[in-house]
């Protein structure tokens, strides 16, 4: 068996999402177990400083100002990368990893980097943080809404219908993306599993096309004892999060209004214009807090009365409703996505259908009436959830069954 070598690889080396704090932790979290740690990513002004950064590929970001020539680089880039192909190589030839755990690699790193894994003999598993291994747009989502349609029809939908940004370009270069790595396969061939976060996400998978066999069921986890909670029930409710279209906060507006509920919105995004021009609209009862993190943002959630999820989109795993639940606090989710398989249904929550608004302001005015008691039990029943099943120990357990399946000594 090999070593206890974990090689990570991600797009960006500092925390800019979620999915990039689940690489930097998961890392974190396995040196703690005594495994040696090696890094592959894109260069970027934002990065944490480390040695690793000498083989990290050069910075890609698509907003810059790029001349016509640059631009042509970077698409051909995100189709197929030789240099980080080249650099990766380099990096394998000083590091030899026992396991190799991807993240987000699409665009900035390509799927390139898959096959030279392979090559080099190294087992490889990836998170499924987004559903990109399926979609060519990542999100199956569009302007119009939820969307399959590539599932049984062409990539090009993603041009016709400008899938990635409302850019007939960008869409472009993805749709051509997707067509090459669909030819080779290079995503079922060179991976040796897919760890999913969510099962919602595995049977959507398996739905496209992807065979049972290749996925592991690893439910996020919070470390409980490192969050305070608070179970005392607040008299607002709240959402923190991406003021995004995705993220449902016109229904949420709206239902708090009908429901005539006092609600507190964290974070900003490109909706925000629009959200503050409609909440100007309704004149409902809403504080715009703009962006909270650390202690800030800890202190809102515990003075909640519950949290607020109106995604409109296949959400993945939310860790929000870790966290809610962490502190204490129940959580008010859409049944979309993987979210309703973290709410116990009255006991740690409630559920209501994505993008209706009357449902939704029929759970708010519902749990504004509960007694404070029956808030409080719920919140207490949430902090249970994380402690008993969305624990460290269950992510490790799992984790380490998964590298040892992969010939690697523990």
């Amino acid at each position: 068996m090999t070593s206890k070598r974990l090689l990570s690889i991600n797009n960006y080396h500092y925390r800019r999402g979620g999915s990039d704090v689940v690489y930097l932790e998961h890392a974190a979290l396995m040196e703690e177990l005594g495994w040696e740690n090696g890094f592959f990513s894109m260069q970027h002004p934002k990065n944490f400083d480390t040695p690793w950064s000498r083989y990290f590929v050069d910075e890609l970001e698509f907003g810059h100002a790029y001349g016509l020539a640059d631009k042509m680089a970077m698409a051909a880039k995100v189709v197929y990368s030789f240099e980080a192909q080249k650099k990766l190589k380099r990096l394998l030839q000083d590091f030899r990893p026992g396991v190799a755990h991807l993240h987000c690699i699409y665009h900035h790193l390509s799927p390139s980097i898959l096959p030279t894994l392979a090559a080099a003999g190294v087992p490889t598993v990836m998170t499924a943080h987004d559903l990109k291994i399926a979609c060519p747009a990542y999100k199956m989502l569009n302007d119009g809404g939820i969307c399959e349609r590539c599932k049984d029809g062409s990539v090009l939908n993603v041009v016709k219908h400008r899938c990635v940004r409302g850019s007939l370009g960008a869409s472009s270069i993805v749709a051509v993306e997707s067509l090459l790595h669909r030819r080779l396969n290079t995503y079922q061939k060179h991976l040796d599993k897919v760890v999913v976060p969510s099962r919602f996400f595995m049977e959507k998978f398996i739905e496209w096309g992807w065979p049972r066999d290749k996925f592991v069921y690893i439910p996020n986890y919070v470390d409980a004892s490192r969050f305070e909670p608070d179970y005392a029930a607040g008299d607002y409710f709240l959402f923190f999060g991406r003021l995004a279209v995705e993220k449902g906060g016109a229904t949420l507006l709206r239902a708090a209004h009908a429901a005539g509920v006092k609600l507190k919105m964290v974070g900003t995004g490109p909706e925000q214009e629009a959200l503050l021009a409609l909440q100007a609209q309704l004149q409902g009862d809403v504080e715009f807090l703009g962006y909270k993190t650390g202690a800030e943002l800890h202190a809102l959630i515990r003075g909640a009365r519950a949290v607020v999820l109106p995604s409109e989109w296949y959400e993945n795993a939310p860790m929000s409703v870790l966290e809610s639940y962490a502190f204490g606090k129940p959580v008010i989710g859409a049944a979309i996505g993987g979210i309703p398989e973290m709410i116990d249904q009255g006991e740690t929550g409630w559920t209501f259908e994505s993008r209706n608004v009357d449902q939704l302001a029929d759970v708010l005015r519902r749990v504004r009436a509960l007694p404070d008691a029956a808030v409080e039990r719920a919140g207490r029943a949430g902090r249970a959830l994380v402690e008993q099943r969305f624990n460290r120990a269950g992510y490790v357990g799992a984790t380490l069954q998964l590298y040892a399946d992969l010939g690697v000594a523990q």
